[in-house]
């Protein structure tokens, strides 16, 4: 069973994540999905929410196969991950020009700590390429219309977060 892992902080999952999500199982037998608490942000949601959103939007709202997703919280290096779920792959995802330098740089020490472990960077469709969180939650805050950019559940969670 060839297995992936796609980490992010998902503050909240967007469509954009979801198509790379939708791309990754295309490719992989199994996908770890991890989400973190990076100590560098500033984040909307706990890490137990963002469990429930995840889990939310991808088992509920859209029926995708549990057997195939595992949805986890995560406070290690991603190739220490990698090591712990038998996976040789790392999927990152691209929207823009903007995030390649970023993506770049860490695929590039992710194999310097690890040869064993590759990066494949995916691109969301191009609909959901503008998508970001930030901008999500900012949209929500101000009572704008989100449904276009988040499943029915995180819809629900933002509107009681704000």
């Amino acid at each position: 069973m060839n297995t992936a892992i796609y980490p992010g902080t998902f503050d909240p999952i967007t469509f954009g994540h979801i198509d790379v999500i939708k791309k990754s199982l295309k490719i992989f037998d199994r996908l770890i999905v991890g989400t973190t608490d990076n100590i560098n942000k500033d984040y909307c949601f706990s890490i137990d929410e963002r469990l429930s959103i995840i889990k939310d939007s991808l088992f509920k709202d859209l029926k995708l196969n549990k057997k195939r997703i595992l949805i986890i919280p995560f406070d290690t290096l991603t190739i220490d991950l990698c090591k712990k779920y038998n996976a040789t792959v790392i999927i990152r995802g691209l929207r823009a020009v903007s995030d390649f330098e970023y993506e770049f740089q860490l695929a590039g020490m992710n194999k310097k700590l690890n040869s064993n472990i590759e990066t494949m960077f995916l691109m969301s469709d191009i609909e959901n390429q503008i998508i970001s969180s930030k901008f999500v939650k900012e949209i929500s805050k101000l009572s704008g219309d989100i449904n276009k950019f988040v499943t029915k559940s995180t819809v629900k969670m933002l509107k009681n977060k704000f």
